[in-house]
């Protein structure tokens, strides 16, 4: 039982989201030990073999239409897929990214043709997403990519180079950002749909993180690599107004998952503090102890109750860029602190890598960086006041 005890909200009680957790669980159960996430991090990687078993429990499509493979779902299945995640400390498995984040932006802005190739595959685990936005110059001011995709015919020629990208690795395919109207600003940007198999893609090495070692980075370089003109997804100089549409989901499954990693440590230090002696009682039988609990349990319940109401708005279509720059700084900036206490709870131990609080201790740190660093959150709040 959590440490945290926030009421689901009545849209989240479900005899179908039940169903959904229960098979979530049943499946990290078996393939999401202490010891198989761990060789994750040894690997740098999840198999693919564990993508494609994770397809056929229908982990991967439930929000996905079911014409195109999926289980008619929406983002509270997402929700449910991130809290176990969470739980079982296997937030390396980029789940999340594939389906919430990558996925949607074909079943939204893909042409019939594009939903019908790449979602069923996608939603089987036999085609795993990336998306390809940050470049060396340019995180979170999109603007400043140098990624150029050329007219030439019937084809785009895509030349530049992406760097940070989780699943890159792994990714069979990729939606990649780039300026048709160099000249245009951010009215220049278009999507591309890019098989990895395009002659002129080509993957840098694993780049090595501070943490999230099981989530594969890498560098990707596109050198005259020509895809034809219906790989682009949407229209020409559409592509910064579709990546701003649905930054908001993005940062929303930034924040879930950053609130799941907070209640799992929470809950990993009260039962590792109930346990170990010091000066003849448990460590919880200590006030500060005990006043460092409160305070965590304090900021995760706000922060849960806060993204259940966000949770609420995107589903209504409501959910605006201040609100999920609020959530992804507010619950991002808790689970750092949190996390921290946790650590210093275990003592010596916390510090040492075969406990799960240090992993997540190194983990957590990412989350306050990507999808948009919380300096640009903070500024994206500010322009709403």
């Amino acid at each position: 039982m959590s440490s945290i005890t926030v009421e689901k909200p009545d849209f989240m009680i479900t005899e179908e989201l039940a169903m959904f957790e229960d098979m979530v669980e049943r499946f990290l159960q078996l393939n999401a030990s202490p010891f198989q996430a761990a060789s994750w991090r040894d690997e740098g990687s999840v198999p693919l073999s564990l993508w494609r078993e994770a397809g056929a429990a229908g982990l991967l499509g439930a929000s996905l239409p079911e014409a195109y493979g999926g289980s008619d779902g929406d983002f509270r299945f997402d929700v449910v897929l991130m809290q176990m995640l969470g739980k079982h400390n296997a937030l390396n498995f980029a789940l999340p990214l594939h389906s919430a984040v990558i996925a949607p932006y074909i079943a939204q802005y893909g042409t019939e043709g594009q939903k019908r190739r790449y979602l069923p595959e996608a939603a089987s685990g036999e085609r795993i997403l990336a998306i390809a936005m940050t470049e060396p110059a340019a995180g979170s001011d999109l603007q400043g990519m140098r990624t150029t995709a050329r007219r030439d015919g019937d084809d785009y020629i895509i030349d530049g180079q992406k760097t940070f990208i989780s699943n890159g690795e792994v990714a069979s395919t990729v939606i990649v950002a780039a300026k048709t109207d160099p000249a245009a600003g951010a009215k220049g940007i278009s999507l591309f749909i890019v098989d990895t198999d395009t002659p002129g893609f080509q993957r840098g090495a694993p780049l090595h993180k501070l943490g999230q070692a099981g989530r594969d980075t890498v560098e990707l370089f596109f050198s005259d690599m020509r895809v034809p003109a219906t790989a682009m997804l949407g229209r020409e100089g559409g592509g910064f107004a579709m990546l701003m549409e649905k930054l908001p989901q993005e940062r929303l499954v930034i924040a879930w998952q950053a609130m799941a990693m907070m209640e799992a440590a929470i809950d990993t230090t009260v039962a590792y503090v109930k346990e170990r002696k010091a000066f003849g009682k448990s460590l919880f039988d200590f006030q500060n102890t005990q006043f460092k609990l409160a305070e965590c349990k304090t900021q995760a319940t706000i922060a849960k109750v806060f993204l259940y109401d966000c949770t609420r708005r995107l589903l209504e279509g409501k959910l605006d860029a201040a609100t999920a720059s609020m959530a992804k700084l507010w619950v991002s900036e808790a689970q750092g602190k949190v996390i921290d206490e946790c650590l210093q709870l275990h003592g010596g131990y916390g510090y040492m890598a075969e406990y799960p609080i240090s992993d997540m201790y190194r983990d957590a740190r990412g989350y306050r960086i990507y999808g948009g660093a919380n300096e640009i959150m903070k500024l994206l709040i500010a322009r709403s006041l």
